[in-house]
């Protein structure tokens, strides 16, 4: 019998061609790890993402990828719509808009050794990694969720593994030996996870970089606490830092949705609260939303099909008891438009630019500061 490969097969399997490297960490002739750079490969961070004959949204949809495939791109297109965000990548078959695409690279990393109690903060720098965990009754396990749990439509889909992105942030305690898998035996980082803090899990140390302490250091500290201020306009969508009432930084972002809210009993609404705060507490690295582990009877790990779960988000500046927070933002590149749960979404960069600049002032070896009163916020119409 003839076997026919579909066309979004072969799409699908000449994108991961290189992609896929991020998960055989081992190649022959691969021996300067730190060299190694997938530069431009981009990742579908939503259900479902078409690629459009033309790059509008009104134009015919040629095909579709999902959540996590991993598309090359060929060239960088400025179209007229949507203004806020008029960036569209060609691919094959057509164009993708960036608003829910993450850039990507795959570049591995030397392994650091861990000294006895200490905890140093780390990126991933793969497109994905799949985390695992040990325990004595089930041995080395993924950390594996029902499909659905990520968006896909079929409830009867395969598991699939819950992982750490690329530019998400972790804490790393201890550089130990991991599972043994048939393209990977180098040692692994167990990680440290403040919601998730009573189960340890590891990945591969060469998917992760650690952060040099300069990603601490503070910013302008010299400025005294009345005349600094970060402004919000929640109708631009900008951010604008003042120092003695002069702008020094600003960059687009996206507040929450207004009117929306979460499902379930303990729903909050995702609109962006207006008014005047002070920044309360600073997170280097961040689990949002729910936990993704529990074990089951059976040793399963699941979590509810209707719960968003975002750990490792990075930078992460409080300005509200009940959890609102400026923080970097892995899932999508749609800044200019209400996108959030109801914080403050920012670019890594700018949202470790924000963290540095604002008191109170962290160390690098804090994973929270709870310092309280710190610099002034205004956020408005």
């Amino acid at each position: 019998m003839e076997s026919k490969l579909s066309r979004r097969d072969f799409l699908k399997l000449s994108g991961l061609t290189l992609g896929g490297l991020a998960f055989t960490p081992f190649l022959p002739g691969l021996t300067d790890l730190g060299n190694f750079n997938d530069s431009f490969v981009l990742r579908i961070a939503t259900v479902e993402m078409p690629v459009r004959s033309k790059p509008t949204d009104d134009s015919r949809i040629y095909q579709t990828w999902r959540r996590d495939d991993l598309v090359h791109v060929y060239e960088e297109v400025v179209a007229a719509e949507p203004k806020h965000n008029p960036v569209w990548y060609r691919v094959w078959g057509g164009y993708m808009h960036r608003g829910r695409l993450q850039r990507v690279k795959t570049i591995y990393q030397p392994q650091v050794e861990i000294p006895a109690g200490k905890r140093f903060l780390a990126e991933v720098t793969v497109p994905f990694t799949t985390p695992y965990w040990y325990s004595k009754a089930y041995g080395w396990k993924s950390l594996a969720i029902p499909a659905k749990t990520y968006g896909w439509k079929s409830p009867a889909a395969p598991l699939k593994t819950p992982p750490l992105y690329y530019s998400s942030v972790h804490w790393v305690e201890a550089l130990e030996e991991g599972p043994k898998m048939a393209d990977y035996s180098g040692a692994w980082y167990r990680i440290f996870d403040e919601l998730d803090s009573n189960i340890s899990y590891h990945v591969p140390a060469i998917h992760m970089r650690i952060l040099p302490s300069s990603y601490f250091d503070p910013i302008s500290p010299e400025i005294p606490f009345e005349e600094k201020l970060i402004e919000v306009n929640l109708s631009t969508q900008t951010l604008l830092a003042h120092e003695y009432g002069k702008v020094v930084f600003q960059t687009t972002i996206s507040s929450g949705i207004p009117g929306g809210g979460l499902s379930g009993p303990k729903a909050l609404s995702t609109t962006t609260p207006s008014g005047k705060f002070n920044i309360l507490d600073k997170v280097p690295a961040k689990h949002m939303g729910n936990s993704y582990i529990s074990i089951g009877k059976n040793g399963s790990l699941l979590t509810g099909a209707d719960d968003y779960v975002l750990p490792g988000i990075p930078w992460s500046t409080f300005f509200t008891p009940v959890g609102h927070a400026f923080h970097g933002t892995y899932w999508h590149e749609n800044f200019g438009a209400p996108m959030s749960h109801g914080c403050i979404n920012m670019r890594n960069s700018d949202a470790n630019w924000i963290f540095r600049w604002a008191k109170p002032n962290h160390t690098a070896d804090s994973i929270s500061n709870h310092r309280g009163f710190g610099t002034n916020v205004e956020i408005h119409y």
